[in-house]
């Protein structure tokens, strides 16, 4: 993984392939704690899951960590003393925050770390803090590999977060 300074902010990394993107999920794990809210974004096939799969390894979850496409949510409960991750995919999700109280996120949110592909514009109300990871690849007929990832800390809790250990 390359890292290339963006602005004081945001923290971009360059992913080349499927296993550092979840290793790179391995390493956000460690920042991670109970309360924190990670909003990923990115094309289809972009490699969110398999960035989820990393942070539920590194956080020790069980269950395969898959895409939770036509559950909306995945619980996986921790195997040890670490908070639970909630895997939420919103893609098939219209609304705002309204159409996501179903799921109870606010209620969930304070005892785990919750992990939403696709929720731009339906989840920042959950919380003024959260990771914002926006993962761009190339589109069309390609078999291109390379995946560039922009962290975007929002909040006070991700004020002094050392995001720097991603790059490690």
């Amino acid at each position: 993984m390359e890292a290339v300074p963006r602005n004081p902010v945001e923290t971009e990394l360059t992913v080349t392939s499927p296993e550092q993107m979840r290793e790179l999920g391995l390493k956000l794990a460690k920042l991670l704690r109970a309360g924190d809210l990670v909003m990923l974004s990115g094309e289809l096939g972009a490699g969110k899951t398999t960035l989820t799969r990393g942070l539920g390894e590194g956080l020790g979850v069980r269950g395969a960590v898959t895409s939770p496409t036509f559950v909306i949510a995945r619980v996986h409960p921790s195997l040890g003393d670490g908070p639970p991750l909630v895997h939420v995919d919103a893609y098939r999700l219209g609304g705002g925050l309204d159409e996501m109280e179903d799921l109870d996120l606010d209620v969930s949110l304070p005892e785990s770390v919750i992990v939403v592909e696709w929720g731009e514009g339906k989840v920042e109300e959950l919380t003024e803090d959260r990771l914002q990871v926006q993962i761009h690849r190339a589109v069309g007929d390609t078999t291109d590999e390379v995946r560039h990832v922009t962290f975007t800390p929002v909040g006070a809790r991700w004020a002094t977060a050392d995001l720097g250990v991603l790059t490690a």
